[in-house]
């Protein structure tokens, strides 16, 4: 794990040996990533890439033996260092029951089959690729791994501290408005007195000081919160080892103006002083 910026990744390696899973956890790393890209037209895309992004946003491209007679200018093309980039060849690889098994189970043909067996197709993808092989700066062999595994390989040597981390939005919003769909959490707030029915709190939103004593500073809402935001903080970590960086703690009440709004700044704050990347958010706020 270190600094990916100026990053260029050439994922390339044999077909079924998990290329398309690595090239989703390089675009979760925040990697731009092109795939089944013909080796000719990689420099194109860094300089596309620089001009649009700039020259540290890390790009992955994903070249297989389905690019055909421009598989062979690959190497060339890393050879001449044209890019002007840190590149890194990942070379993907597993033995040949595990890709036959994978291959039968997508009930896809091998792109070198031509005709024949599947394992006659793997076996003209070894020859093609030997030479690859040889020049590649990291190789993994998926025989062994499972989805998880290997993004958790990904990421060990292309994170970055920032996209190791989780983000988390809190979100308030109101029941009459409908539960946010992109929920993974969702906590009901009706259980807590509601300032609407106090005069001089009416008019006023959970953001404002005096509606926010109100709200988290009854012994209900303290207890709430205190083993709420434990219980965000255990799935935060498992989703983390299940290779899921984004979360949405949804907090609801009425209207979504008074207590989820006070209740969702008070559970982002004591998450991000524990050390969570967590971001508050009113949907409904101004709506009444």
């Amino acid at each position: 794990m270190g600094d990916n910026r100026g990053q260029l990744v050439v994922v390339t390696g044999m077909t079924g040996a998990g290329r398309s899973t690595a090239a989703k956890e390089l675009e979760d790393l925040g990697f731009f990533v092109v795939d089944n890209l013909p080796p000719q037209l990689v420099p194109d895309v860094v300089r596309l890439v620089d001009e649009s992004q700039g020259p540290l946003q890390p790009i992955a491209v994903v070249v297989d033996v389905r690019s055909g007679s421009f598989f062979a200018s690959l190497q060339e093309v890393l050879a001449q260092g044209s890019t002007g980039r840190q590149t890194t060849l990942l070379y993907l690889e597993a033995n040949d029951d595990v890709l036959v098994r994978r291959q039968e189970a997508a009930r896809r043909p091998h792109p070198l089959q031509a005709g024949g067996r599947l394992l006659d197709g793997l076996h003209r993808e070894r020859a093609v690729l030997a030479a690859l092989r040889g020049d590649a700066d990291l190789i993994i062999d998926t025989s062994s791994l499972n989805v998880h595994q290997l993004t958790d390989r990904v990421a060990e040597e292309f994170g970055t501290k920032e996209t190791m981390s989780l983000a988390a939005t809190v979100v308030s919003f109101g029941f009459k408005y409908g539960i946010p769909v992109d929920a993974d959490l969702v906590a009901d707030m009706r259980f807590l007195p509601n300032p609407h029915w106090v005069p001089e709190l009416r008019h006023l939103s959970g953001r404002d000081r005096a509606v926010a004593d109100y709200v988290k500073n009854r012994p209900e809402a303290k207890e709430f919160v205190e083993q709420y935001v434990g219980l965000v903080e255990t799935v935060a970590e498992g989703y983390l080892r299940e290779g899921k960086r984004f979360m949405t703690v949804a907090i609801g009440c009425t209207g979504g103006k008074h207590r989820s709004v006070a209740m969702t700044e008070e559970i982002a704050a004591l998450l991000r002083a524990r050390g969570l990347d967590a971001r508050p958010m009113h949907r409904d706020l101004g709506r009444e």
